[in-house]
């Protein structure tokens, strides 16, 4: 009898350890006033994973559910190496699950705590930390907690941006332009978001940027005071010492990017062409863009093509053709769309957009259009394709990509100008019956 009430208890601590069937929870990693944090292994795959479990309650109780689903929206839309990425949602009526990137190497704050890094080390670090928000930037997201505690590191050392409770996207623009909530760590907090008049958040990143390499260099921060008062007035006026230590070249880079100044503050674009920040990139950094537009090339399609039917599901979301017309899609890279009309009609409507900006020179065959930017860009010329497939004899489907350029860029000209240039021939299916997954 007891032998079957132990083995009985034991199925059953079993059971409530395997999460909706999928995840086996483990050992618990961490914790805040909000989420636990647990080592688990996805069953069907054997891959660990952190999983972040939110208290519902608590959330909605201080009213922090929106920055819940403002941190999941984000973490979906930013897929970069030096970003810890979300692989699954999911929920249950008390419980937020996410299945994220297990990074085993710890906080850099850890590694900083025990004394200042090389100035080789430092600079391996703030490259990727450079590579990863100004990825967030180009698609519109700004992270606006980035300090040494929200930057983790793999088994290879390199780093992982985290934590994008605070995050904004565009979206959160006022009227001005600018960002209006102050958050933040108050050491790592520009100038700009203490004054509360309104302030650029890539401009603020940077400057969070700024005090992380200060400190990665220096082992202590830039601005010190037991007052939090007196603390803010130094960070007002960029009052602030770099130890003699510090060579001259990263004298300089500092000084530009704790600038108080947000208008006359290092861009990332004039960052990345320092010499010192240039010197001894690692590869995965110095040709992430090469890589990605190399592999574009391979898949250009050169004429026009038949595909059936099952290629038309494949290229589509639910069997929605036209997510070049959703809102929010701000990620998106490339994006289709079907339409009744002849391909001379679709030729003709882009080379419409491309003159009403008049910022493309047009290039076009029977099958495809290509819209070359005139003017560089945050990440050079904005370079648009656009592949023309024929289902049948009066139905077509394009494939619009981007091919060079800046993301962002080419997301905001979707929106602005190919949006309202194409809405008269795009082809929006029926609504989709059993038989067709939605």
């Amino acid at each position: 009898m007891e032998d079957k009430k132990s083995t009985s208890a034991a199925s059953a601590a079993a059971s409530s350890s395997v999460l909706h069937g999928k995840y086996e929870l483990g050992r618990l990693l961490g914790h805040g006033t909000f989420a636990k944090v647990y080592h688990a292994r996805n069953l069907q795959s054997g891959k660990s994973v952190a999983m972040k479990i939110v208290g519902k309650e608590k959330v909605i109780k201080v009213g922090m559910m929106e920055q819940v689903k403002r941190e999941i929206s984000v973490m979906k839309m930013v897929k970069h190496r030096n970003i810890v990425q979300l692989h699954e949602v999911m929920a249950s009526k008390s419980k937020i699950y996410l299945s994220m990137e297990l990074v085993r190497g710890g906080e850099l704050f850890s590694k900083i705590s025990k004394g200042r890094l090389k100035e080789d080390a430092a600079r391996f670090y703030f490259q990727q930390l450079i590579s990863a928000v100004d990825f967030c930037h180009s698609r519109g997201v700004y992270h606006r907690d980035l300090k040494p505690e929200n930057l983790l590191l793999d088994e290879d050392g390199s780093l992982k941006v985290t934590d994008f409770g605070l995050s904004a996207l565009s979206d959160h623009l006022k009227q001005d332009g600018l960002l209006h909530t102050t958050c933040g760590t108050p050491a790592y907090v520009a100038p700009e978001v203490i004054g509360k008049k309104g302030y650029d958040g890539a401009k603020a990143d940077l400057w969070s940027c700024g005090v992380i390499l200060f400190v990665l260099l220096a082992g202590f921060l830039p601005f010190q005071d037991d007052n939090i008062v007196a603390m803010y007035k130094k960070i007002y006026r960029g009052d602030f010492k770099c130890p003699p230590w510090f060579s001259p070249e990263s004298r300089r880079l500092v000084t530009k990017l704790l600038d108080p100044n947000p208008n006359t503050r290092i861009t990332v674009s004039k960052l990345i062409e320092t010499s010192w920040f240039k010197k001894s990139i690692p590869r995965s950094v110095k040709k992430d863009e090469e890589d990605e537009e190399a592999e574009k090339s391979k898949n250009e399609h050169q004429q026009l093509e038949t595909m059936n039917a099952f290629h038309i599901i494949s290229l589509s979301e639910g069997f929605n053709l036209s997510p070049l017309f959703e809102e929010k899609k701000v990620e998106r890279e490339e994006m289709r769309f079907a339409t009744t009309e002849p391909a001379s009609s679709v030729i003709s409507k882009l080379e419409e957009a491309a003159a009403r900006s008049g910022k493309f020179n047009v290039k076009k065959s029977e099958s495809r259009v290509r819209l070359q930017g005139q003017e560089k860009g945050r990440k050079g010329k904005l370079a648009i394709s656009a592949d023309i497939f024929a289902i049948t004899n009066s139905f077509l489907v394009v494939e619009v990509k981007k091919d060079g350029g800046d993301t962002f860029e080419y997301n905001r000209f979707c929106s602005q100008e190919l949006r309202p240039a194409l809405k008269d021939i795009v082809w929006t299916s029926p609504a989709p019956t059993n038989g067709i997954p939605s």
